[in-house]
């Protein structure tokens, strides 16, 4: 599933004008009404789901922490667009690459820049999953370089003027369009925006900055979580260039599956498998549960296929642990394919005592049949 914030196309420590203007421009770039590619009303809605989950300081919340499983499959509509101001201004978005617009994005890229978000893959237990867990990782991230602070030049020199763009950090081309010749700002290629370049670069860090560091974390993994989770570890990505905030680290898990149970949502699914006595008469056996072996009432008469549930004993729900849903027995009824002669004529007697009281006769193919009729 696509990340929310790649959606729209923004960081994700993006303030709400800056989201809601980043909505504005991709909402009328994809309106079915404008649009006509195909794949642009699908695009349209899911552009209006993120901006709809981010734009609300709660939804957004849980989307870091847990991302599309902690929202609980709550909202889904698109944002009306008509508060935006309808199309008038399309043009205006249209030409924002050309000029004003592009020359205020370059001149952000020569400040401090947030670091990259880093991704970890982590493969937990189907009880680790259930019940949260504790876990020690070890990361690979970039961090500022201790011998330059950061600078990227070696001690005693320093950044110089690009002699590109003359320290602008920008250039400048023309670019004819069917609306007629446009100046077009850029980033400057040979500084990268900055302005500046490393004539001496620092022998640690290669004039980057930065140097890559191993480092351990302890990561808390909440009961309840599934595949797929992803959960946000501030500030643990790498760091930035030039001073700049460090990125974020996501973990994304994977559950291992069991060998007997198996889930799905908060309950818990698995087989119990009875004799053909137990299933008539009723039982009490010891089951398997996440919680340990815990007992089991089968009432008499019991059906194959039967569903029973002991409750409370599933997966607590993300962010609730108090809650937990149910673990369901589905029975398979075990007959046996040989008998002693004691065990026949005590089964033939029975089904004779069923024909007298006017149940169907007694076929010899059909004698377990019958019981269960």
């Amino acid at each position: 599933m696509a990340d929310y914030y790649d959606l729209l196309g923004v960081s994700r420590d993006v303030d709400a004008d800056t989201l809601k203007r980043a909505y504005r421009r991709l909402a009328r770039q994809y309106h079915p009404d404008i649009n006509k590619d195909p794949g642009a009303e699908d695009r349209f809605k899911e552009i209006g789901r993120a901006y709809e989950v981010l734009s609300d300081p709660q939804t957004r919340s849980r989307y870091d922490q847990f991302g599309e499983a902690g929202l609980g499959g709550g909202a889904g509509g698109v944002p009306d667009i008509g508060d935006m101001g309808g199309f008038a201004d399309l043009f205006e978005t249209f030409f924002s690459g050309f000029g004003g617009g592009a020359a205020s994005a370059g001149s952000r890229r020569r400040g401090p820049r947030q670091g990259d978000d880093l991704r970890l893959d982590l493969n937990i237990s189907f009880s680790e999953a259930v019940f949260g867990i504790e876990k020690e990782v070890q990361i690979r991230h970039l961090e500022t370089c201790g011998t330059c602070s950061g600078s990227g030049a070696r001690s005693g020199s320093g950044p110089t003027s690009c002699g590109t763009c003359g320290g602008a950090g920008q250039v400048r081309r023309a670019t004819r369009t069917p609306f007629g010749s446009f100046t077009q700002v850029a980033p400057c290629p040979s500084c990268d925006g900055s302005g500046q370049v490393i004539a001496d670069p620092c022998a640690a860090c290669n004039g980057l900055g930065l140097q890559q560091v191993a480092k351990k974390l302890r990561i808390n993994i909440p009961g309840g979580v599934d595949s797929g989770t992803r959960l946000r570890v501030a500030s643990e990505g790498n760091h930035g260039q030039r001073g700049g905030p460090p990125g974020d680290l996501y973990v994304f898990l994977s559950v291992k599956p069991h060998p007997q149970l198996r889930r799905d949502g908060v309950t818990i699914h698995s087989e119990v498998s009875l004799n053909y006595l137990q299933a008539i008469l009723g039982d009490t056996i010891e089951v398997e549960t996440v919680d340990g072996p815990e007992p089991l009432e089968i009432p008499a008469g019991t059906q194959p296929g039967a569903v029973i549930t002991l409750k409370n004993k599933g997966v607590p729900r993300l962010g609730n642990p108090v809650a937990r849903g149910n673990h369901q027995f589905t029975v398979k009824v075990q007959l046996p394919t040989k008998l002693s002669g004691d065990e026949r004529k005590l089964l033939e007697e029975l089904a004779s005592h069923h024909t007298r009281k006017g149940q169907r006769p007694h076929h010899k193919s059909g004698l377990f049949g019958g019981l269960f009729g």
